[in-house]
């Protein structure tokens, strides 16, 4: 995917967390953090080209999955 797309990517991923900016409950929560992972998976594959190295991806976003979850798993505390 070229630079240009993942740019376009993040713009349209940007405008979708503006969206749902005001939004509020655990849907949405859990929408904006979905979100801020896609965002971490273009800029991690496309920008630093982790998506051709064995692993690398996985071993990234992996973690960054389970973070994310546990965030969520606090907001509904």
């Amino acid at each position: 995917m070229g630079l240009t797309r993942i740019w376009l990517l993040l713009l349209g991923l940007s405008a979708a967390t503006t969206a749902l900016a005001f939004a509020s409950g655990p849907v949405a929560a859990a929408a904006l953090l979905v979100l801020a992972w896609l965002k971490a998976r273009a800029i991690l594959c496309g920008f630093l080209h982790l998506d051709r190295g064995s692993g690398w991806r996985a071993a990234f976003l992996v973690p960054l999955a389970i973070w994310l979850v546990l965030i969520w798993g606090l907001h509904l505390i």
